[in-house]
């Protein structure tokens, strides 16, 4: 690493924020491609740890005691990449940050081509892999595919102005970090699309090709509930924040409980039990399937761990029976007025859908202090 604490002294001129979750093995490695790539520059590296229990903290605070430079945000009961973002953003002392992940895969090489566009006029610059001179090769097929996909319905339904709004490599200035936090969702990995989704229109966005590199250490945070993310923000931004991330999350985790029941209830009948038996036994089943499905994907930000499940379940269990009156009731009242099934089948789903979320969500999964 670059010996010297600061360079050139003063206030910093660029404040990188680097989420993480266990990545010990990356950040000091990081750091010091950091301090080359920046090497006559000031500038300044947030790490932002979701509490790693690989001791990535312990690991930044290391790297901070010899260089003041570094910073490190530990936080407690609070998971997830772009609220981690979001914080470090808003923690930045520089009038320019740069968000870049931690596990080595993003060029930082590009960095000071990155800052050079903001000095130019730009408000945001995105690190692409997609406009001339990017490359993505290092994906697997069904990655690159995905990442493919999503960034086409991301411009085509947001019609954000860039070739790689999925990217997590950017930098903007903290102005506008200030003015569009209010709007960003704390949820999810994809934080430059809700940015570019969000920004009020006139504000200038770059590019800079850079080649996505192959990771070196730690394991990728990247799974299936990247996608629901996604589809949950993009619906959340196309619908003006009418429906919420997590709404769509909770509903499609209702949508395979469904497939659970109605496997439950198979088995049961097929095993001889009598009908209200196995709706009884399938309906348990399913509820208790939701509950840990939305305990890991919905909130995950707010899990429930420990002998706190109990209860917790106990609650969903209440919050799903009151749902399903809810159902019924509105659902019978509909039949009544308009003697159309479907319709009357649709209003109580979605009522009794709205009221297992509103409710799980200040009951069950409360944020607590």
């Amino acid at each position: 690493m670059d010996e010297r604490p600061v360079d050139g002294g003063g206030a910093p001129e660029l404040t990188v924020v680097v989420p993480t979750f266990n990545e010990r093995g990356n950040v000091a490695v990081l750091a010091g491609r950091l301090a080359a790539a920046l090497a006559g520059r000031r500038w300044e590296a947030i790490f932002v740890d979701d509490d790693s229990p690989d001791g990535t903290a312990e690991a930044v605070r290391a790297l901070a005691s010899g260089d003041p430079r570094i910073r490190c945000i530990r936080r407690i009961g609070r998971r997830g990449l772009a609220g981690a973002c979001i914080e470090g953003m808003l923690a930045a002392q520089a009038p320019v940050v740069a968000v870049i992940d931690a596990d080595l895969q993003h060029d930082e090489t590009v960095l000071p081509a990155m800052l050079a566009r903001i000095d130019g006029g730009a408000d945001i610059v995105v690190a692409t892999r997609y406009a001339g001179g990017g490359d993505a090769s290092s994906f697997d097929a069904a990655r690159g595919a995905m990442s493919r996909a999503a960034t086409m319905a991301a411009r085509l339904l947001l019609k954000v102005p860039s070739s790689d709004p999925m990217s997590g490599f950017f930098m903007l200035r903290r102005s506008v970090v200030e003015s569009v936090a209010p709007k960003l969702s704390t949820q999810g990995f994809k934080i430059l699309l809700d940015i570019l989704a969000s920004v009020p229109p006139g504000l200038t966005v770059a590019e800079v090709p850079y080649s996505f590199g192959v990771r070196t250490s730690g394991a990728s945070k990247l799974d299936n509930r990247v996608m629901v993310d996604f589809l949950g923000l993009l619906l959340s931004k196309a619908t003006g924040g009418a429906i919420s991330m997590r709404f769509v999350s909770f509903a499609a985790v209702g949508g395979l409980g469904l497939v659970v029941h109605l496997a439950a209830l198979r088995l049961a009948l097929g095993a001889g039990s009598p009908f209200t038996t196995a709706q009884t036994l399938a309906t348990v089943i399913a509820m208790t399937f939701n509950f840990f499905m939305n305990n890991a994907l919905t909130y995950r930000d707010r899990r429930l761990s420990g002998w706190r499940l109990i209860p917790g379940l106990l609650t969903f269990y209440v919050v799903c029976g009151f749902g399903a009156f809810a159902n019924i009731g509105v659902g019978s009242w509909v039949f009544i007025e308009t003697d159309r099934w479907w319709v009357a089948g649709l209003a109580g789903s979605v009522v009794g859908a709205v009221w297992n979320y509103l409710s799980s969500t200040t009951l069950v999964w409360r944020t607590r202090p």
